[in-house]
């Protein structure tokens, strides 16, 4: 059985990954089942991998819980963090503000050569780090070679120069690229060769971006299925990025005139996130 990816690329079916998703969700073995034994006679030669999340998203909301559903949806709800990626770059900071970090976003700096927008800087135990990101505004786009090349050469071109940051004079001293989608392998022996650090979906092995989301809880806004697209876009606009922000901030909701009802409903999903 072949499955069509988002970029056209034709795979095999693997239920394995299918399996996996469902699980990181939360769904026990028993709804991990009843939803394969339901998505897999509608299979056929060709079909979308996107009609296949859809089928298990459904699926889940209705066997399971809105909360199962928001998990499963997580990397499509990064997406819409974008287009530009500029939502993401601040959910970024956020995460590593729950990491112990002192950050800022959108810094302008001059390098040797040029001037430089840093999407996001950080401050821990008076080392000062720099986070580039990479946004692609579909599941199945990969940030190749040239991405840590490019970032490098910027990197490059700020170290050993002083700097006003946090209130001190201050250098930079190391780089974080950070994807909302893979690397391609090449994109990680550079890298790793050239002494940058690297954060992806699935990077590090059993720590990327989905297990450190998962770790923290910190998961974003437009993950929450009780939410429409407009209410989401709406939040993000008010910088409310995380849904422990609308928790702590839920009088939002009010303020977008959503009934007292739905508001409960959502915010019963946050909580339970």
């Amino acid at each position: 059985m072949k499955v069509t990816k988002f970029s056209g690329e034709i795979v095999d079916y693997d239920q394995s990954k299918l399996v996996r998703s469902l699980k990181k969700s939360g769904a026990n073995d028993v709804v991990v089942s009843e939803i394969l034994n339901i998505i897999e006679p509608q299979l056929y030669d060709g079909i979308s991998s996107k009609k296949i999340y859809k089928l298990a998203y459904q699926l889940l909301k209705k066997n399971c819980s809105n909360v199962h559903a928001a998990r499963y949806n997580l990397r499509t709800a990064l997406l819409g963090l974008g287009p530009a990626g500029f939502y993401f770059e601040k959910y970024i900071a956020k995460i590593h503000e729950y990491l112990g970090f002192d950050t800022t976003t959108n810094v302008i700096l001059n390098g040797t050569c040029v001037s430089h927008e840093i999407d996001v800087v950080l401050l821990k135990d008076e080392k000062i780090k720099m986070i580039e990101c990479k946004f692609h505004s579909s599941n199945d786009a990969k940030s190749d070679v040239k991405i840590p090349m490019y970032i490098l050469s910027r990197f490059n071109d700020l170290k050993n120069r002083d700097f006003q940051l946090f209130g001190k004079t201050r250098q930079i001293e190391s780089c974080l690229i950070v994807t909302n989608n893979k690397f391609t392998e090449d994109a990680l022996k550079f890298g790793n060769c050239s002494n940058l650090e690297l954060l992806s979906w699935d990077y590090p092995e059993k720590n990327g971006l989905r297990e450190l989301i998962d770790k923290l809880k910190l998961y974003p806004v437009t993950c929450l299925t009780t939410l429409t697209q407009v209410e989401k876009e709406k939040l993000l606009a008010v910088e409310i990025i995380t849904v422990k922000e609308l928790v702590e901030q839920n009088d939002w909701l009010e303020k977008l005139e959503i009934s007292k009802p739905r508001i409960r409903r959502i915010l019963a999903e946050a909580h339970q996130l």
